[in-house]
């Protein structure tokens, strides 16, 4: 198992480099405009000004100094500042732990109620509960987000008053439960209906025919034998999906008046605070390559044969 680990510890560092990479491209040079469009507002920038912010942003290097002196920065813990000054970090710590509070409640639920549901659908095809998951699924994935949203809010929150319609600052557990059961919505419809299809047909493999005729408890066999065998695919959803999750947060994050990374991203793309937009893309990078990694060691740990490929 080490040695798996380093070796799928060294594959991550080209591939950081390379999508970090990618990302300061696309927004520092793809992206058209004058970096300096709407700073002093309808007027246009004093020349003093650009001046000062050009050195200060090395805007008159080339875009692969302007990389190297960021990626060196960023290795010291350093994020940079905004076109106003702020800090970077300070933008990152009071908007990402929000935001991964979300996305870890939605993960929890996704998990529990889509594997759940997937496993028991699975186990009893054709049955009314599988009718009743495949048809739930399918609603929750038909419907957008920011229906599912409103709805939920308008419901438990303005007509039955379970919940408060938004969340407070404190971003207590009860308050997330429902931003966070609409954030994982789609994933959790799309969990339960992979559960569902890899346990009805590792259902019918020579593994379980067997430990069932050995005599085996139905509990031992479905926990066991099939459900570890299953959860390859369904691991790989809940791996990935916890930075499509934060990445992906802004409509929830609007509806339940979140202070999370979502709005964070949004506003720093419609003001063109480039720095802080590869700064935040670049650590849900990390978040996916950490859980990418986690994934491949539960992959070894579910079937010992991966690690010796």
């Amino acid at each position: 198992m080490g040695r798996y680990l380093l070796r799928r510890l060294l594959q991550l560092v080209p591939v950081f480099i390379g999508t970090t990479f990618m990302i300061y491209y696309l927004v520092w040079v793809m992206v058209p405009g004058d970096p300096f469009a709407g700073k002093c507002g309808e007027r246009p920038c004093p020349p003093g000004f650009v001046a000062m912010m050009t050195e200060k942003f090395q805007l008159d290097q080339p875009w692969y100094v302007q990389y190297a002196t960021y990626m060196k920065n960023l290795f010291q813990g350093d994020f940079g500042t905004t076109w106003s000054g702020r800090s970077i970090n300070e933008i990152i710590v009071a908007a990402y732990p929000n935001t991964l509070k979300l996305a870890l409640v939605a993960l929890a639920i996704e998990a529990v109620i889509g594997l759940t549901a997937g496993v028991l659908s699975g186990l009893r095809r054709n049955s009314f509960l599988d009718n009743l998951v495949l048809v739930s699924t399918l609603f929750l994935i038909a419907l957008p987000i920011f229906v599912i949203g409103f709805l939920l809010q308008w419901l438990f929150g303005v007509q039955w008053h379970i919940v408060e319609p938004t969340v407070s600052s404190e971003m207590r557990l009860s308050e997330l439960i429902v931003p966070g059961f609409v954030l994982g919505s789609a994933s959790m419809a799309y969990i339960a209906r992979v559960a569902r299809t890899s346990i009805s047909e590792n259902r019918r493999s020579d593994y379980v025919r067997t430990a069932i005729a050995k005599g085996l408890p139905m509990r031992r066999v479905v926990g066991v034998h099939l459900l570890r065998n299953s959860l390859i695919p369904v691991v790989t959803l809940l791996g990935t999906d916890l930075g499509a999750l934060m990445g992906g947060a802004i409509v929830t994050e609007g509806i339940f008046n979140i202070k999370g990374i979502g709005g964070t991203v949004y506003r720093a793309i419609t003001t063109k605070e480039s720095a802080t937009v590869v700064s935040i893309v670049v650590i849900l990078v990390v978040v996916y390559l950490v859980m990418n990694l986690l994934v491949d060691l539960l992959y070894a740990a579910l079937d010992p044969r991966i690690r010796y490929e």
